[in-house]
């Protein structure tokens, strides 16, 4: 549920008394009809040197009362002014992201960066696109390991997705455990959605649970999985640490490796799940796919709209009576011949 407040909106509560106003330009027009009247009220005037006094003076005391009437109008229609906030109801989807973060994520294919950094970024950017969801963060490798539960908690979740670091885990790809993995922990949502959007950029090689049964597992639990294979293909730099034999410390060696994402396997998961399989060989391609999945999922959204007015008519009551009497005081100052 969320709340926001919106600019001033205007409201009339009895608009009806505005058919009065109809009435302004009939007076107008009479008044102007009685020239005689007009014409012995201005030769009443005189200027210097008995020449008459501008036109406008004669008019004067009936305007300055047309538009008292007007505003005691729009008094009486008593406008108000009044400021709104909304609530915005939400049928959250909860989505549990996985992400692969085996050593051949360290690829610098995704240049500037490596594979895992882009994919960092690019997930952070979705976590804050979903404020009405509730999202959870697994990653794997040989093994998997549930980082985040499923939480509202952006900043945590950020911090906590900056936080993921290579080689943190047994090395290896085991697809089927990270998915079995996320399904325990959207197991028990009552979301009428959810979603596990998985990130890896190799076949499975580990693990004690088939992928394929995995995605059974999923889609009796009503799960759809949108699966994403990262890499350019090919043979890439791998930085991966390894034993100085001289030193023996751990130094970081650029090594070429050749590490296929087995789209055919990821295809299949997405399918039976009724998800969809999504193939990244950059950081652009990499970010219309996630951009892809916010669209395809959207959060329902109902919104109630609150608005609190206060009275606005008192001006113009003031004005009005000003305005009945600016007559008088002309006709005191002899800048009009009667008020």
């Amino acid at each position: 549920m969320m709340g926001g407040l919106a600019n001033a909106i205007p409201n009339l509560a009895n608009p009806a008394w505005l058919l009065l106003l109809l009435a302004a330009p009939l007076l107008a027009w009479a008044h102007h009809r009685r020239s005689s009247l007009g014409a012995l009220t201005y030769s009443r005037l005189p200027g210097a040197g008995g020449r008459p006094r501008g036109a406008w003076r004669l008019h004067l005391p009936f305007y300055a009362r047309l538009l008292a009437f007007v505003c005691l109008v729009l008094a009486l229609s008593r406008p108000q002014l009044g400021y709104s906030w909304e609530e915005s109801l939400t049928e959250g989807i909860d989505i549990q992201l996985v992400l692969d973060i085996s050593g051949s994520m360290g690829a610098e294919d995704f240049q500037p960066k490596d594979r895992l950094t882009v994919a960092k970024q690019v997930v952070k950017e979705f976590i804050a696109g979903r404020t009405g969801d509730r999202i959870g963060v697994t990653v794997f490798s040989g093994a998997a390991m549930t980082r985040a539960p499923l939480t509202t908690d952006r900043d945590m979740l950020g911090s906590i997705v900056d936080a993921v670091e290579l080689n943190t885990l047994p090395d290896g790809t085991a697809i089927g455990v990270a998915l079995a993995s996320a399904a325990a922990r959207l197991r028990d949502s009552q979301a009428k959605t959810k979603v596990v959007v998985l990130v890896t950029d190799g076949a499975n090689n580990a693990g004690a649970i088939d992928p394929v049964s995995a995605a059974a597992l999923c889609k009796g639990l009503g799960l759809k999985v949108y699966t994403i294979g990262v890499g350019s293909g090919g043979k890439v730099p791998v930085p991966l640490p390894m034993q100085d034999p001289v030193t023996g410390r751990t130094v970081i060696r650029r090594v070429i490796m050749n590490a296929p994402v087995d789209e055919e396997l990821l295809r299949q998961i997405a399918g039976r799940t009724g998800g969809q399989f999504f193939r990244a060989t950059d950081r652009d391609g990499l970010r219309r796919i996630f951009q892809s999945v916010d669209q395809l999922e959207k959060t329902p959204l109902q919104v109630k709209r609150y608005v609190r007015y206060r009275e606005a008519f008192p001006p113009l009551v003031w004005a009005g009576l000003a305005l009945l009497l600016l007559p008088l005081a002309t006709a005191g100052l002899q800048v009009t011949a009667e008020p």
